[in-house]
């Protein structure tokens, strides 16, 4: 895995533009950064890709548990009364696209280490699945690139096609940067690409009915069928937090399942740990504050918000936030390459019902949060 410095497309920015990432750049940065790529070989995909299909198999082994333990959902921060609600999603198998985005640490020549799975609600998908392609194209054709992501979601939403009770809304909240909307925007575009009706929907919009005891739009269409980019946990704290569970039992598809909220807690790294120790792809993770060299996670946390690094009894590096309540979990550290001073390059590994699809790659401090770098990368040898 080398990192290389390149020179920029001169008309970049409105070539990603053009392409929907009106999100490029923050704080005077570029966040779509194509000053530098990171080249892999053809055995370094194929170990990620190994490494992903087994975090997967791990996460299903871990999610049964937790589904069977009134005490570890309560571990979880989940309210108790969606406890049946994910149980019976869990087993009923609601159709999904099943998208998540395993981050892990990599240098190339040790086995990938999962830091966590963002399972419900992942972002920099229009970037991973298009943007970094026709970048490949036309700056290095002749390479490849481990990216079928674009098109295993349209096959996705192609499959569950025939399931859906009617056209998606497809909500978000209304997010000043645009990150979200572009996320929903392209995931609208996939839909279309598979002959599936969507509709555009703020979360801030949705309505409930109470004669018809359902939810609606702004026009008073039923929602039917939803996939929705607002985490599960923020929903199941809302006021109409009742009404979401009675749509729920009522036969309303909320997408991604109400499970995902077990998949994108940190909580769920220990119970990995415990029930694999010494998993080549996993770091020791618990509850308990470790005597060694550590990183510490919000179960709720959210682009950084509020982890801390702690290495030889010192803070080493954190950030501030707005999570901590619901407690923390506590991973051994794993030293990230660090290719050019400050710079720190993370794995965002795709999934499509649970087979990797692709991978991208942010660069950040220590602590990866919202203002990363997204670099592409390429694929020789």
């Amino acid at each position: 895995m080398i990192r290389r410095s390149i020179a920029p497309r001169r008309d970049w920015q409105a070539l990603v533009e053009a392409e929907g990432l009106v999100w490029h750049s923050a704080e005077g940065q570029p966040y779509w950064d194509e000053s530098a790529c990171y080249i892999f070989t053809a055995a370094q995909v194929a170990e990620i890709e190994a490494a992903s299909a087994e975090l997967y198999r791990l996460f299903l082994a871990a999610g049964q548990a937790v589904v069977d333990s009134d005490r570890l959902l309560d571990r979880f921060a989940i309210p108790r009364p969606f406890h049946a609600a994910i149980r019976a999603a869990w087993e009923a198998e609601p159709p999904a696209l099943n998208i998540g985005r395993f981050d892990l640490g990599y240098d190339g020549r040790t086995p990938p280490k999962l830091f966590e799975f963002n399972g419900d609600t992942p972002t920099a998908l229009l970037e991973a699945a298009v943007v970094q392609w026709t970048w490949k194209e036309a700056v290095f054709p002749g390479a490849g690139q481990c990216n079928a992501l674009h098109e295993a979601l349209i096959a996705k939403w192609a499959d569950i096609a025939p399931c859906l009770p009617g056209p998606v809304h497809v909500a978000h909240v209304e997010d000043d940067a645009g990150e979200d909307s572009v996320t929903a925007a392209y995931l609208r575009d996939t839909a279309r690409a598979a002959g599936v009706e969507t509709l555009p929907l703020l979360i801030e919009a949705i309505g409930w009915d109470h004669d018809r005891r359902c939810f609606v739009d702004e026009a008073e269409r039923p929602i039917t069928a939803c996939w929705k980019l607002y985490p599960w946990e923020w929903l199941a704290q809302e006021a109409f937090a009742p009404m979401l569970l009675d749509s729920l039992e009522r036969g309303t598809l909320w997408m991604e399942p109400v499970w995902k909220m077990l998949w994108s807690n940190k909580a769920i790294l220990p119970i990995l740990w415990e029930m694999f120790p010494d998993h080549p792809n996993l770091l020791p993770a618990s509850f308990a504050i470790p005597s060694g060299d550590a990183v510490a996670k919000p179960l709720l946390s959210r682009e950084g918000a509020n982890v801390s690094i702690r290495r030889g009894g010192a803070i080493l590096a954190e950030r501030d936030g707005e999570y901590g309540d619901e407690g923390y979990v506590y991973q051994a550290l794993y030293p990230l390459p660090e290719p050019v001073p400050g710079c720190f390059p993370v794995i965002g590994s795709w999934m499509v019902d649970g087979a990797p699809v692709g991978i991208g790659i942010r660069e950040d401090g220590l602590i990866t949060g919202n203002t990363a770098r997204f670099v592409p990368h390429i694929v020789e040898g």
